[in-house]
Formats: structure tokens, C-alpha cells, sequence
């Protein structure tokens, strides 16, 4: 099974209060007290969900509120100045922030030994919040300076699968491939890598076969249910030498929306005396900066941008149609196929498809078929046949 979860609290929100630089637990929310109704509001209050990875837990707990307070002011300032322009703020410091914290409550908390989730709502103090809103029409010049823009796109969610022996695993344990991306430092830029905590909900949605098989309806729904869009299924086939690891086969899809985006497959050696813990955790480090590398370079295509290509497929019978027809089918890439003329030798088709033509070369030889040429004149066939002819 995945790490276990510690839910510190049960359908209770708590409520935590700044004071000297310490959090003081005030305790289960019964009542505030008219004190500390009178200096907040509903317009100066925001609740944000937050996700953070550390060392432990404690420091991963403290990282989130950090993060999580920062972008509660922003939805509040952005609230308060009815546009979603808040890179006008001024650069601000941790410190700053929490001292225009009056309280905050913490709900469906969720953790491992190096991850922390959870539900918070803060409450800003109105009279400094007022003032920074001031402060930031007269320094708008500042915008490219906020820190907090900076990582704010939704994170890619890594589904780790291991096959080693006759076993492959996900959630269940062991799964050293698992704990080894478990074990990865939190990610501090734009792309950042996110492997689901693997609790209940998360195994009654997606196991290793379904991840295997990029069935689309479950890897949309893990990815939604732990914040992107988006779904890596980073599959490794250790190889083995009697007892010891010395290399694994990796190969990693990316699916957007529950279709396939892109892919590709690589090998990794041990080096000489390294153990597999360590050999593991280089892995992961490997594929992740290829994650990030090919999110710079070329990022995932949205479900709604469509290409078309037009291509020759030489045949040998309508058999072997037949096969290339159905093939398609499969290809998670593929919007539709048109037939466009058809005789003995050869059949001419026009594909609508998502992507680059690179990518739909990638999901057409998951399925052993060979895509090329450039445009306009493209030529598909059955990988190995040779063609009628």
C-alpha cells in the first residue's frame, strides 16, 4: 500500500493565531470573540489548498503555510482590486506576509513522512492589506519582481509503475521506484513533479495496469484529484543480475487529459559498487530533468489544437488494411481517420490528430506502425512490411 496518512484532525477546522513569531493553537473553532471580528472581514479572508514536499514533515508543514499565505494575499488583493493584475504587488518577504496574517484554520489535512496537504484559510489584517493595495498603485513599475509568480503553473502528476521479476507495481509495496521519487526534493520552478500520496482514494482510481495501459478516464481523474491536468506514467523494468540491480528500461508517458502527448524510453546502467537505493534516486533525477528539459522545449499541446496529415498506405490485401484501420483506432493521439481513395496496391488517408507530427510518429509506433516523410507526402505502413508491389 501507498504511505500511510496522518489526519491530525477530523471534520474540524482549527484555528492557529500568530504571535511573536510563534503559532499558537487556539483550538477547535467554537467561537472567535468580538476582538477578533472587529479587524477582519470576509473580502480580506481567501482559502487556498496547499501541497508541499520536504526533508519531514514538520518542515514540509511550515513550507506549505509559507506558500499557502502568499497566495492567499494574492486572491485577495486581486479580489479587492476587481482585476486579476496582482503582479503590481511589491516585492514581499515571508516575514511581511505572516505579519499581515490576524489568523488562520487548517482543514482535511492530509500527510506522509516527507509531504504535507491541506486546506487553509487565511485572514489578513484589513488596515495592512489597505495599505499594500495603496502602496502597490504607486509602484507598478515592480510587477516583474513578485516572487510569487514564479512556479504557479498546475503540476504534472508522476505515476512511478516498477516491474521487477513477475510483479508490477504502483501503489502496492515494495516499490523502491516509488520511494525513490517519494524521496525527490521538492521541485523550485516552473515545472513542478508531483507522485499522488497513493491513499485510498487514489487507489480506488488508478492501479499499475490501468497506468500501464493509459486508461484515459483514470489518468484525468488522479490527475485532477492531486491538482494538474496533466499525467506521467514513468514506467521502470529493473534488470537484474542474479540478486542485484545493475540497470532499468524506462519508459515515459505523458498524457494530457487522458490522451497520450508524448513519449519516449531510455536505459540506465549502474555504475560500478553503486546500490540500488542510490542507483534509483539518480534515476529518478534523470528522467525528471528530461520531464522538465522537454516541458521547456516543447510544451504538452492543448486538447483542442489540431493538425492534419495526409499519407500513403501501400497494401498488400485488404487484410493488411484491415491491421493499419485498426491500429489507428488505438492511437490516443487520433481524432479521425478519412479514407480518401482506396485501390489494390496502396490506400490514401487524412488524419486529424493532436500534437506534433513527432508525437503522432511516437503513438503510431506504440502500435507498430511506421510513419514517414514530411509534408505533403507522408507514407504509413505496418512496422517490418515492405509493401505491395
Amino acid at each position: 500500500m501507498g504511505l500511510p496518512l496522518v489526519s491530525a484532525i477530523t471534520g474540524n477546522q482549527v484555528l492557529w493565531r500568530p504571535v511573536g513569531g510563534l503559532l499558537l493553537l487556539l483550538g477547535v473553532m467554537i467561537g472567535t470573540g468580538p476582538a477578533l471580528a472587529e479587524d477582519q472581514s470576509e473580502g480580506f479572508s481567501a482559502t487556498v489548498r496547499v501541497d508541499a514536499t520536504a526533508d519531514n514533515v514538520a518542515a514540509a508543514r511550515e513550507l506549505a503555510r509559507v506558500d499557502g499565505q502568499r497566495q492567499a494575499l494574492v486572491l485577495v488583493i486581486d479580489r479587492l482590486s476587481g482585476s486579476s493584475d496582482s503582479a503590481k504587488l511589491p516585492k514581499l518577504d515571508d516575514k511581511t506576509i505572516t505579519d499581515m496574517v490576524e489568523s488562520f484554520e487548517v482543514a482535511n489535512e492530509r500527510m506522509s513522512a516527507v509531504r504535507y496537504l491541506a486546506d487553509y484559510t487565511f485572514h489578513f489584517r484589513p488596515s495592512k492589506v489597505r495599505r499594500l493595495v495603496h502602496t502597490s498603485e504607486s509602484t507598478a513599475a515592480e510587477a516583474a519582481n513578485r516572487p510569487a509568480v514564479e512556479g504557479g503553473g498546475k503540476p504534472l502528476i508522476v505515476l512511478p509503475v516498477y516491474k521487477d521479476s513477475a510483479r508490477t507495481v504502483l501503489w502496492d509495496d515494495p516499490n523502491a521506484w516509488r520511494e525513490a521519487w517519494g524521496q525527490r526534493s521538492a521541485d523550485s520552478g516552473a515545472i513542478r513533479l508531483t507522485v499522488p500520496l497513493g491513499d485510498a482514494s487514489d487507489l480506488a482510481i488508478i492501479d499499475a495496469g490501468r497506468a500501464e495501459a493509459g486508461k484515459p478516464d483514470a489518468l484525468t481523474a488522479i490527475a485532477q484529484r492531486n491538482g494538474g491536468d496533466e499525467a506521467i506514467v514513468a514506467l521502470a523494468t529493473a534488470r537484474r543480475e542474479g540478486d542485484k540491480l545493475v540497470g532499468l528500461d524506462l519508459s515515459i508517458k505523458r498524457y494530457l487529459s487522458g490522451r497520450l502527448s508524448d513519449t519516449h524510453g531510455t536505459t540506465l546502467d549502474a555504475n560500478p559498487g553503486e546500490n540500488a537505493d542510490d542507483f534509483l534516486k539518480r534515476a529518478v533525477e534523470t528522467i525528471a530533468g528530461e520531464i522538465a528539459s522537454g516541458s521547456k522545449k516543447s510544451p504538452a499541446p492543448r486538447s483542442d489544437q489540431q493538425a492534419i496529415l495526409a499519407a500513403s498506405v501501400p497494401i498488400g490485401s485488404i487484410g493488411e488494411w484491415v491491421r493499419v484501420r485498426d491500429r489507428l483506432a488505438t492511437v490516443p493521439a487520433i481524432r479521425r481517420v478519412d479514407l480518401l481513395s482506396f485501390n489494390r496496391h496502396e490506400a490514401r488517408i487524412q488524419i486529424k490528430y493532436v500534437g506534433s507530427s513527432d508525437q503522432l510518429r511516437s503513438g503510431l509506433a506504440e502500435v507498430d506502425l511506421g510513419l514517414d516523410g514530411t509534408d505533403p507526402i507522408w507514407r504509413l505502413q505496418l512496422s517490418g512490411a515492405t509493401g505491395a508491389r
